[in-house]
């Protein structure tokens, strides 16, 4: 079964996260750039800046967190080759799924209005653009400088 395994080097996993996560942001952020630019310019300001504060705070709060742990537990893999689609722990690809039907059920339905879901849309997307930034960061310093553990836990002079 482990001739079946996709596996790749551990650089590729920070690359392939990276990627992925702002793939993701990029597209969440076009979505509600396409509902806001139907809105009214006072209207769509007042979203886009709501929707900036809330990606920095997801993105301080929420992901930096999440991408640093996601590194961390990758570093920590006993294989040199791990599976590609091990860049994040597989508990979270049910909550991935949920957030993605969530996210569908919420651009059908009119529970809330585009303008305020555009918001909502930006600060993730941002949030999720802006993380993805530790992948890449990490991914450069370990294939430059030839480390094998994420910059924070470095040691020096062993």
């Amino acid at each position: 079964m482990e001739k079946f395994k996709p596996g790749a080097p551990k650089n590729w996993l920070y690359i392939t996260a990276g990627l992925m996560w702002s793939a993701v942001g990029i597209w969440l952020c076009w979505l509600a750039y396409g509902w806001l630019k139907l809105e009214t310019q006072t209207t769509s300001l007042g979203m886009l800046a709501a929707g900036l504060i809330l990606a920095l705070t997801i993105y301080a709060f929420g992901f930096s967190a999440l991408a640093n742990r996601n590194i961390q537990r990758i570093e920590n893999m006993p294989h040199d080759s791990p599976c590609i689609f091990a860049f994040q722990s597989w508990t979270s690809y049910p909550l991935v799924a949920v957030m993605i039907l969530m996210g569908i059920f919420l651009r059908r339905s009119s529970l809330i209005p585009w303008p305020y879901l555009a918001a909502i849309y930006t600060g993730i997307g941002g949030a999720l653009f802006l993380a993805s930034f530790h992948y890449y960061r990490f991914s450069l310093g370990s294939s430059q400088k030839g480390i094998s553990t994420p910059p924070e836990k470095e040691t020096y002079g062993t």
